[in-house]
């Protein structure tokens, strides 16, 4: 399977997620995101972006996708760096109940939330969000073990810094 129909397979796969399939496929085409419900097809775990970095020690945004793809065994990430969130999507069925703010500011976003998930297709230029871990197969999700473990990494470092400047 080519780059280009993988990209197809998960582009439909995410639409159908979609209240308005044609509103979201103009904004993929314009450089959005598209508007996506969560809770049906994935959750998305909201993580703080000062979390990751001081989980992967870095500030550099290139290394901190990198580290974000090693801890999540190459599970999708979306990115949204005028937000400082990153989006970890897992199984619909994640029942992992933080409610409204898990530890640093971790959320996650089930039935009822809305998602900006920028356009599968590498060569659609990103206005705002972009895939730090693209989504490589339809319906390939991350493990909500693996983004408990990164969340428990980031704050027992944030913990530390804090630890050491006082």
């Amino acid at each position: 399977m080519t780059a280009q129909e993988r990209a197809h397979a998960v582009a439909h796969w995410l639409l159908c997620a979609a209240e308005d399939v044609e509103a979201a496929q103009r904004h993929w085409r314009e450089g959005g995101a598209a508007l996506l419900a969560c809770g049906r097809l994935f959750a998305a775990i909201r993580l703080p972006g000062h979390l990751l970095r001081a989980a992967a020690g870095t500030r550099n945004p290139g290394e901190l996708d990198a580290y974000v793809w090693g801890a999540l065994e190459g599970g999708p990430v979306i990115a949204d760096p005028h937000a400082d969130h990153y989006y970890a999507l897992t199984p619909a069925s994640t029942a992992w109940s933080l409610g409204d703010k898990g530890p640093g500011g971790v959320a996650v976003l089930g039935r009822g939330c809305y998602l900006g998930v920028p356009s599968p297709f590498p060569e659609v230029p990103q206005l705002r969000a972009y895939w730090a871990v693209p989504m490589e197969s339809a319906g390939e999700l991350c493990d909500p073990r693996l983004v408990r473990r990164l969340v428990q990494r980031g704050v027992s470092c944030l913990a530390a810094v804090d630890a050491n400047a006082r």
